[in-house]
């Protein structure tokens, strides 16, 4: 019921995931009247779709406090309480992200040996993709906290990519042992004693260079990053559309490259990245942007099913028991 761009963006993209997953069924939560009006008018099938009514809806601007004790009965809340009672294997929102991991956390609670949720990532980079942890959820961390998002990232990079030993590198100013602050250089003795393919620490401007799969950092460093990476691209958008439009000659050049520039578009489509996992938690919370669209969020679903499927709490648990027995 909440997102920037409303409900109807979350039917089409159940309509059209029911569609490609023969198997799955969907649990609609939110105003029952608005929800059945769109099924109607846009789902074919409704035999594997289901309303759940809740009579509430968090804002997006609303304060992860008030809307865990006041809105109990919020489309966000039935979700998560679907999941923690056996009704659904996994909740997919596109809403305020402090809520959600507030109220995951609460009803949920944490995987044994967990101290803090992560949110991690599907990002681009040369030759295939990374996943980031942390991106937000921790402003401040410990070294052993730093090592169970290394756990945690590796454990979903494999579900997601089928690397069988994604490389985990942590994020740090430089590439030498001897840079950081102590808490990473611990972290990274943590990992190298560890099963983890670890291969040391990457700076910024390598991320995207293909050397590693899982980057690993505090929420405070990779949300500044990760909002970098948006306007980077953003920027560099704006200077290609200027080049393109000086003059009848940039234009006439335009023309001629609009299928190298197309093919551009579609292979850094951010929508086909959509879908970050509140890890850590005991149960599946995928978290939209905000503002996707039906093919973006039904991205965000397909990383649920994913994940359902291989059981990611279950494993990262056995793996973190392994790497602490």
């Amino acid at each position: 019921m909440s997102g920037d761009l409303g409900a109807e963006v979350v039917v089409r993209a159940a309509a059209a995931s029911l569609e490609k997953h023969a198997g799955l069924e969907l649990l609609l939560v939110g105003d029952e009247v608005t929800l059945r009006e769109l099924v109607t008018r846009i789902a074919a099938d409704h035999s594997r779709l289901s309303i759940v009514h809740a009579s509430e809806v968090v804002g997006m601007s609303e304060a992860p406090v008030d809307a865990l004790r006041k809105k109990k009965d919020s489309s966000m809340r039935v979700a998560l309480n679907a999941v923690r009672d056996g009704a659904a294997e996994a909740c997919v929102s596109a809403g305020n992200t402090g809520a959600l991991m507030a109220t995951a956390k609460y009803v949920l609670k944490m995987l044994p040996g967990i101290d803090r949720p992560a949110i991690i990532t599907e990002l681009p980079a040369i030759g295939g993709s990374l996943h980031m942890l942390d991106l937000g959820a921790n402003a401040q961390c410990t070294a052993e906290h730093l090592f169970q998002f290394a756990v945690m990232g590796s454990i979903v990079t494999t579900d997601i990519t089928g690397i069988e030993a994604p490389r985990v590198a942590l994020l740090n100013i430089g590439a030498e042992d001897t840079k950081g602050h102590d808490t990473v250089k611990e972290a990274a003795a943590m990992l190298h004693a560890s099963s983890l393919n670890y291969v040391g620490f990457i700076e910024g401007n390598s991320l995207f260079s293909g050397k590693t799969d899982v980057v690993v950092t505090d929420g405070f460093t990779g949300n500044v990053a990760l909002k970098t990476m948006e306007g980077t691209v953003g920027l560099a958008s704006h200077y290609l559309r200027r080049a393109f439009t000086s003059g009848w000659f940039a234009k006439l050049q335009a023309v001629l490259a609009r299928p190298v520039l197309r093919n551009l578009a579609a292979e850094m489509d951010s929508r086909k990245y959509n879908g970050a996992t509140l890890v850590g938690l005991n149960g599946i919370v995928i978290k939209s942007h905000g503002d996707a669209d039906a093919f973006a969020f039904q991205h965000a679903i397909d990383t649920a099913v994913v994940e359902v499927r291989n059981q990611v709490p279950q494993q990262i648990g056995r793996l973190l028991q392994q790497e602490t027995a």
